[in-house]
């Protein structure tokens, strides 16, 4: 349970921490930097999905049922992505107002972290603790340029740094509860660890090719982020052998 907890915590801190440096920052970052960011946080989510929770999920349960839970979870983001609009954080041109546009991303991206906070929680439920630690570090690594890229945008729209922060911070903190969620649910009722694990897989098999290589792709330095990419993988591959 204090695994869990800490892990959460600090998983959906990352957010807060990602933003830090908007208190600071006096220009705008390139956009080559922020799609070198995504993609660098795909390499790391992508690692995390393939080598931890799929062989994992795999060990405890059937091809078959890894293969309901993965689709389970890509079945469940795409209803999430159907029902939460999506207003891309620099092109926008939709023309909403700022309190309704500020509050339509505010509560994407909140809701986006569901199941993300999922994903640790069952990870966590599995009988090999360093596979919780993994998915939590990789979710905080995602989190980071997420809550960066939040906290810019609101930024953008005359609020203040400090309120900024705080938000962006606050956008991460549903992880906490989702996680909880996710960890006593398959904890205490075992034939669910196998879909819970292969679930969180798919959900973030989702995010990553749906959302962050899109993203990365999409301001003229795939090279770039395909480099990016690269060096995300062969970063959380090294850490798993590591440690």
């Amino acid at each position: 349970m204090s695994d869990v907890l800490i892990g959460s915590i600090l998983s959906a801190l990352s957010t807060g921490l990602g933003a830090l440096p908007i208190l600071f920052l006096k220009n705008s970052i390139s956009h080559r930097w922020k799609d070198i960011l995504l993609a660098f946080t795909a390499g790391i989510m992508m690692t995390a999905a393939m080598l931890g929770l799929i062989p994992e999920s795999l060990k405890s349960g059937s091809i078959i049922e890894v293969s309901v839970g993965i689709f389970l979870g890509v079945l469940t983001l795409t209803y999430l992505e159907k029902k939460i609009p999506h207003i891309d954080l620099q092109h926008s041109k939709t023309g909403l107002k700022f309190d309704e546009k500020a509050l339509l991303i505010i509560a994407a991206i909140t809701l986006h972290n569901i199941p993300e906070g999922l994903s640790v929680g069952v990870s966590y439920a599995s009988d090999v603790e360093e596979t919780g630690n993994l998915i939590a570090f990789a979710i905080g690594l995602q989190n980071a340029p997420e809550g960066f890229l939040v906290a810019l945008f609101l930024i953008k729209q005359d609020i203040s740094r400090i309120r900024a922060l705080l938000i962006a911070t606050a956008t991460g903190a549903v992880e906490i509860v989702s996680a909880l969620l996710g960890f006593y649910l398959t904890r205490y009722v075992d034939f669910l660890v196998v879909y819970g694990l292969s679930f969180a897989a798919g959900a973030m098999l989702f995010i990553i090719y749906k959302e962050l290589i899109p993203e990365s792709h999409g301001d003229g330095n795939e090279r770039y982020a395909t480099y990016s990419f690269i060096i995300g993988i062969v970063f959380m591959i090294i850490l798993i052998e590591s440690f």
